[in-house]
């Protein structure tokens, strides 16, 4: 992912709406969340601050930031009397 951007898209004068946000922030990972993150900030940075857009964007960059930082975290805690298994043990040594 790059965060290189097509600026002759800009150029054609359409406006920025919250489909355009979702298509970029839909299918982040954490790996990438922090680039998604400042595209979006560019595309809502020339918005103003009660564009229905703007809004949902300064919601996505928030989330994509936490994203960033924590990770994503999948599946529960281990239940009672669950053995570790072997991969992730720690070995004695």
């Amino acid at each position: 992912m790059s965060e290189a951007e097509r600026t002759d898209r800009r150029a054609l004068g359409t406006a920025v709406t919250i489909d355009d946000i979702r298509e970029l922030t839909g299918a982040a990972t954490p790996h990438f969340a922090q680039q998604i993150r400042n595209r979006v900030a560019r595309l809502i940075a020339d918005l103003p601050a009660e564009h229905p857009a703007r809004r949902f964007g300064e919601a996505e960059i928030a989330r994509l930031t936490a994203l960033g930082r924590n990770g994503e975290h999948r599946g529960q805690a281990a239940q009672p009397g669950m053995r570790v298994l072997p991969s992730a043990a720690v070995q004695e040594q």
